[in-house]
C-alpha cells in the first residue's frame, strides 16, 4: 500500500510538503497541490488520520459487517464478537447490509481508508475476487461464510451437512413432501447455498421431488414465514407438504403462528424444523425442533483471529466449539 513518502518521490516534492497539503497547510502552491493530487491519483493513496495511529499499533476498531441486525442469531454473534473485542483492546463497528452490495462495499471502502484497523464479514454479497482485494488495505475475515478458493481467511461450520442431516431426520420420521425456506437464492453463489445444498442432497438420495411451489427465496422474518405458510395452505391439500425445513427460527415461528391461527395443528397438518436455537424456541406452544449454532464460539474465534491478523501475530482457530447439532422437540 502506498505511503506518504511514495506519494513524495512520484510528485517530485518534499514529504513536509506533501504533509502540508494532506493538512490544508494554506502555504502549498497550485502547481504543488496539482502534482501531489495526481501522484496520490496514480498511487492510488487515500489519506487518513486514523493511517498513522495504524502504523503505531493505536488503530482499535474493528467493522462487522451483518445482513440485519434485528436476526436474534446476528445479534448475539454481534454480541460475542464485541466482549471478545473489548476483552483484547478493540471497539466495533457494525453495518447492515440488508443483502445488498452497495453497503457492503461501504465497509469495504471504510477499510481502504483505514477508518477500522479490519473487517469481519458475517455476510458475503459481493464478488470474492473483488473482496479479496481489500486485503490490500486490511486484515478481512469472513464469519459463517463459506467461500471456497478464495484468500480470506474464514471461521465456518458445517451448513450443509447440518441441512442434510436435518433433512434426512424429516424423511426417517415418515415426511416425504418436504418444503423449504432460503434466506438468499438458489445460486451456486447466493446467500445460504450451504443448506440448499445440504437440503438437496438429502432429497436427491432418498428420490424426493424438489418441487418449485414449496421453496421460498429471500425468506427472513416472522412476518415472511407467515406468508410462507398461508401460501402452502391456499394449495390443493393433496398438493400440499407435510413437513418445511426453514432457515431461521423467525421464520419458523411464522410459520407455526399462521398455523394455530387457522386452526392447524403442528406437526400432524404440517412438521416444522428451525435453524439457529434461539431461547425462545423452547418456550413456544409446540416446541421447535431446530439446529443450533455455536454463535459464541463463531464470535470469539473470528475475533482473535482478526486481532492476531492486526497485529501481526499467529493464531489457530479452535474448532473444538464449531459444530451444529439438532435439537430435537415437538414441532416434527
Amino acid at each position: 500500500m502506498a505511503t506518504i513518502k511514495d506519494v513524495a518521490k512520484k510528485a517530485n516534492l518534499s514529504v513536509s510538503t506533501v504533509s502540508r497539503y494532506l493538512n490544508n497547510h494554506p502555504y502549498v502552491s497550485e502547481e504543488y497541490k496539482k502534482r501531489i493530487k495526481q501522484a496520490m491519483d496514480e498511487l492510488d493513496y487515500t489519506p487518513s488520520s486514523i493511517a498513522t495511529q495504524l502504523r503505531s499499533k493505536k488503530g482499535t476498531m474493528i467493522g462487522i459487517l451483518v445482513s440485519r441486525i434485528t436476526n436474534p442469531f446476528f445479534a448475539y454473534l454481534v454480541d460475542a464478537i464485541e466482549k471478545q473485542a473489548k476483552q483484547q483492546g478493540y471497539n466495533v463497528l457494525i453495518m447492515q447490509t440488508y443483502d445488498d452490495h452497495q453497503a457492503e462495499m461501504k465497509m469495504l471502502e471504510m477499510l481502504k481508508q483505514q477508518v477500522i484497523a479490519g473487517l469481519i464479514m458475517c455476510s458475503v454479497e459481493g464478488e470474492t475476487k473483488l473482496i479479496e482485494s481489500y486485503q490490500a488495505y486490511g486484515p478481512i475475515v469472513f464469519c459463517n461464510e463459506r467461500v471456497v478458493g478464495t484468500t480470506v481467511p474464514s471461521v465456518i461450520t458445517d451448513q450443509s451437512r447440518a441441512a442434510y442431516e436435518a433433512t434426512c431426520f424429516l424423511i426417517q420420521k415418515g415426511y416425504r413432501k418436504l418444503a423449504y425456506c432460503t434466506g438468499g437464492n438458489l445460486t451456486t453463489k447466493g446467500h445460504g447455498k450451504e443448506r440448499t445444498q445440504g437440503f438437496e442432497q438429502a432429497l436427491l438420495e432418498h428420490q424426493l421431488p424438489f418441487k418449485k411451489e414449496w421453496v421460498f427465496q429471500q425468506i427472513h422474518t416472522i412476518a415472511d414465514g407467515q406468508e410462507v405458510a398461508r401460501q402452502l395452505m391456499a394449495l390443493e391439500e393433496e398438493n400440499r407438504p407435510d413437513a418445511i425445513f426453514t432457515n431461521s427460527d423467525e421464520v419458523a415461528m411464522g410459520v407455526l403462528n399462521y398455523l394455530q391461527q387457522q386452526g392447524l395443528h403442528v406437526p400432524s397438518d404440517l412438521a416444522i424444523i428451525g435453524f439457529d436455537n434461539q431461547p425462545f424456541t423452547s418456550m413456544l406452544s409446540v416446541p421447535l425442533t431446530t439446529i443450533e449454532q455455536p454463535v459464541s464460539a463463531l464470535g470469539i474465534e473470528s475475533t482473535k483471529l482478526m486481532v492476531s491478523l492486526i497485529e501481526s501475530t499467529t493464531y489457530t482457530v479452535d474448532q473444538t466449539n464449531l459444530h451444529l447439532q439438532l435439537i430435537q422437540r415437538e414441532s416434527v
